[in-house]
């Protein structure tokens, strides 16, 4: 891997004479206690402010302190004028604006864009705290209030809107949120290198909008700068139509352009130059395989000096060929150690994406996390309850990044696939600082874990094949062979946190990769004996080949060996454990007879959903992409005879998918029968316990169905109806319910 400056490194700014501060400061007031007449840096979120690594604005805002800088947090300001935005004065360097840690449609609407009820990163859970397209607004904001300081966005809102992206809520394809922000620079990904590079540059005199060399970032230009090459790649049967000045904003030089790409199943190409590299990377099915031997003898041109030319804007917002074509070849540039710099043209600019950041190294997650956080929000909130805090205020975050590549997920195009993991020392250190410090701990520590429960330590054998792999994921199809999938480190970091005085039990509620599980029994049997609470949570999210192949994610073999050691070690335990599947509806790939195949394996094994989840095209996401065009971009991209992918886009059908996933649920069941009738799957109807509703319906349900109820098929016994197990998506007893985490 590449290297990168250690955070912790820089010559402190003048400012570290005030110390940290208990918290960082919201109002004049607090300014006034700490001794500052201005802020250095002021963060703008659109959550309420806890001093606590979960959120990012602690962690940036606690980071930049530790290099000296002033910072004061403006949380969840009121957008209806700039007044909000001047609460602190004037910033001695930049603002820095996020819409928090969820995007603000997302946090704002459901899948089907319904208004949710509450806002968990707000006071008691209000709703209305934060305004629709939140970076966008408060950008406007502190440029009314203070017209001449930089603005840099970062968070997960500006990160997954980096470039042109589809945007489910007005169902078009938006330009990159830098652009409509006006914004002077964005930071994408874990931004702790960007952010403290940007803040000294800026403390020396450098202006925002002269620097161009941070991983990381995206900016502005007006034209690609000299000592480039660009790369303009093609679709596999089509070269992208070329436009000149005078028909449209994308210029590509004649000399880049040499002869038509190549025609075949096989290839997957993105310039002619590198052909040879890119076929190292598939099988003869043009399957992703990882690089041998020969990928890495052979001589790779620097990425520093190669960009890569996305189909500008105006292109991919009318064209779904080309926007699939952008999003696969985005999701391939992804590798630090290998992606090159991104271009993409937005009108009379060029949007630069530099390649991704440097993932921290252990010592520099270690100083991230062990920064002086009060462990709390922040006291203007009084006694009200923040819903967000209440989930995580027990828990320990001990690494980041995902290798599994979920088409659906948002974790890789945000932290990337590389693990970042912390030391033994800084995490069982924090376990001890929240039975000392936070207020009403139990003994209990909620979750030990990450975006991945069980990814700990887990890496490339080979640093050299990490560097020039381009695989999507570690673990799909199979887990590839130079993954190292060893479990001890986790079970030994276990071993000794619960060994810790005063801690009684330690939870992993974070999802767990059950493919990896299975290659340690010995985790799983350390796992089930010592850190179950009742139920694990695990997300096979379909049963079927079809959806599964665009989610990229196992088959069920995986999960029915999973789900056989666990029921042995609990049995060995002398416990009684179930196990909570999640199923995604509707999602892309995913046929009525899918979901009904879904409903059918759910019943045979007596789960009964309590929550369900409904697919949702988060920005970005390859999923995204296959809603958007019908395009399979995990595979080469062609204009004619291209893969198609069905999506369930109608709010019927969508709807339709979910009844299938609470096929118990009287309320769906008229539409089920109508569905299942349409299909030809009328025997799956009745009584049966190999069929999936009832003819009849129970009174005051189903919207004025039938509510005829049959006699029981024997004497004295009971109907199917009353046969179902209790709700929660587990075999509980009478009356229980199962949460979902």
């Amino acid at each position: 891997m590449l290297d990168a400056k250690n955070l912790f490194t820089y010559s402190k700014f003048w400012a570290k004479r005030f110390g940290p501060a208990p918290f960082l400061p919201m109002s004049r007031a607090e300014m006034t206690a700490l001794g500052w007449d201005s802020c250095d840096v002021i963060i703008v979120t659109g959550d309420a402010y806890i001093d606590h690594p979960s959120f990012g604005m602690a962690i940036i805002g606690r980071l930049l302190e530790a290099q000296g800088f002033r910072v004061g947090i403006i949380a969840q300001p009121d957008w209806t004028s700039a007044e909000a935005f001047k609460e602190l004065g004037k910033p001695n360097l930049f603002f820095g604006v996020t819409a928090g840690n969820m995007d603000s449609l997302v946090n704002h609407y459901t899948s089907d864009r319904r208004l949710r009820h509450n806002d968990s990163y707000t006071p008691d859970g209000a709703m209305g705290k934060r305004p629709d397209r939140a970076v966008l607004v408060y950008s406007q904001r502190c440029r009314e209030a203070f017209k001449d300081v930089p603005i840099v966005l970062g968070g997960i809102e500006a990160s997954l809107r980096r470039i042109a992206q589809y945007d489910h809520w007005s169902e078009k394809v938006r330009r990159s949120v830098l652009v409509d922000a006006k914004a002077d620079i964005l930071v994408y990904g874990n931004a702790e290198r960007a952010i403290c590079e940007i803040a000294h540059r800026v403390a020396a005199g450098e202006r925002v909008r002269e620097i161009r060399d941070i991983r990381g970032t995206a900016f502005l230009v007006d034209r690609v700068p000299d000592g480039f090459t660009v790369v303009a790649p093609d679709l596999v049967d089509e070269a992208v139509p070329e436009l000149t000045a005078d028909s449209g904003p994308w210029v590509v030089s004649e000399s880049l352009r040499k002869t038509p790409a190549p025609t075949g199943p096989d290839l997957d190409v993105l310039d002619l130059d590198e052909l040879d590299l890119d076929e190292l990377d598939l099988d003869e099915n043009g399957e992703r395989v990882a690089p041998d031997a020969a990928a890495l003898a052979r001589s790779r041109p620097d990425p520093s000096a190669t960009v890569v030319r996305l189909p500008a804007f105006e292109q991919v917002k009318d064209d779904k060929i080309l926007y699939a074509h952008a999003s696969r070849i985005l999701h391939q540039e992804s590798n630090p150690g290998n992606a090159r710099p991104l271009v993409q043209r937005h009108g009379d600019k060029e949007l630069w994406l530099t390649a991704p950041p440097i993932p921290l190294q252990t010592p520099e997650m270690d100083g991230v996390y062990d920064l002086p956080y009060a462990r709390a929000p922040h006291p203007a909130y009084g006694d009200a309850k923040i819903p967000a805090w209440d989930m995580i205020r027990f828990s320990v975050n001990i690494m980041r990044g995902c290798f599994g590549g979920c088409s659906f997920c948002s974790i890789t195009e945000h932290e990337g696939r590389i693990i970042q993991s912390r030391s033994e020392t800084s995490i069982l250190r924090e376990i001890e600082e929240i039975r000392d410090k936070v207020e009403g701990f139990t003994g209990v520590i909620s979750d030990i874990g990450g975006p991945t429960a069980n990814m700990y330590r887990l890496a490339c054998k080979d640093k050299k094949i990490e560097a020039v792999c381009r695989r999507p994921s570690c673990v799909y199809p199979d887990i590839c062979k130079n993954l190292n999938t060893d479990h001890q480190p986790l079970i030994e970091l276990y071993r000794k946190a619960r060994a810790i005085k005063g801690i009684k039990k330690i939870h992993v509620a974070s999802g767990l990769r059950y493919d990896l599980a299975v290659k340690s029994p010995e985790y799983i049997k350390e796992l089930v004996t010592h850190h179950v609470g009742g139920y694990l949570k695990i997300a096979p999210e379909h049963t079927e080949d079809g959806p599964l192949s665009k989610m990229m994610k196992p088959g069920m073999g995986a999960y029915d060996r999973f789900k056989e050691l666990f029921d042995k070690y609990a049995k060995e335990a002398g416990k009684q454990y179930y196990l909570i599947p999640y199923f995604i509806a509707a999602h892309p790939g995913t046929t009525d007879e899918d979901m009904m195949n879904l409903a059918l394996w759910l019943k045979r094994n007596k789960f009964r959903a309590d929550q369900v989840q409904t697919f949702l095209p988060s920005p970005m996401s390859l999923s995204a992409t296959m809603f958007h065009t019908e395009q399979n971009p995990l595979r080469p991209i062609r204009r004619k005879d291209g893969e198609t992918v069905f999506s369930a886009r109608g709010l019927k059908q969508r709807r339709l998918h979910k009844a299938f996933l609470r096929y118990h649920d009287p309320e769906n069941w008229p539409t089920l029968r109508d569905a299942l009738k349409a299909m030809g799957r009328a025997d799956l109807i009745g009584p049966g316990a190999h069929q999936l509703v009832p003819a009849w319906q129970p009174p005051g349900t189903g919207k004025g169905a039938p509510s005829t109820r049959p006699t029981s098929r024997k004497p004295g016994g009971t109907t199917p109806f009353m046969q179902q197990p209790a709700k929660g998506g587990r075999k509980v007893g009478p009356g229980e319910r199962a949460r979902r985490g």
